[in-house]
């Protein structure tokens, strides 16, 4: 059964974590007009279940991001499956990485533009990867057992690697 529901503690809760919720739609919603509804679909979705939460189960950080992650992605497959899905660009990884902007170099354009290029689900691991969470809280955030992370991140970090390997190869030819 659902508990009462607190605003006051919903808005409280909502203000305190506003940027994760920013993060998750950067990565995700590449124009401003889309990140902006992006959030208030992720802020829509979170007052819906915020009656179920349980902050015996979760921090309330860990269940925002698993609901936040799960809107995201929906979108981005149904915006994948209508075409309207575009790539990664290094400004929106910059508002992941917090609020020191790196100055931008080809090195890192590249990585930015491989990530962007991974599917809706290695794209929220390495979200949270660089977010520094702990493979415990990334199994939970996204409903796959810890190993699975692990193996995961790893085989991701390899494909990166390998790409960006290339890359400098190609950048060094140039």
């Amino acid at each position: 059964m659902a508990r009462r529901i607190d605003q006051r503690d919903f808005e409280t809760r909502l203000r305190e974590h506003r940027g994760l919720i920013a993060k998750v739609a950067s990565v995700y919603a590449f124009s401003r007009e889309d990140r902006l509804d992006l959030e208030q679909e992720i802020s829509v979705q979170l007052w819906r279940a915020f009656g179920s939460y349980d902050e015996r189960r979760a921090k309330f950080s860990t269940w925002l991001y698993r609901i936040a992650l799960n809107v995201a992605i929906s979108q981005a497959r149904r915006r994948r499956d209508d075409g309207r899905l575009e790539p990664l660009e290094a400004y929106h990884m910059e508002s992941v990485a917090g609020e020191e902007r790196p100055e931008p170099d080809e090195r890192l354009q590249a990585l930015y533009g491989f990530i962007g290029e991974l599917d809706a689900l290695n794209r929220a691991l390495i979200l949270l990867y660089l977010e520094d969470r702990s493979y415990v809280e990334i199994a939970d955030i996204l409903g796959i057992s810890e190993t699975n992370v692990a193996t995961k991140i790893n085989r991701i970090k390899q494909k990166l690697r390998g790409q960006m390997t290339a890359a400098s190869t190609h950048l060094t030819r140039a």
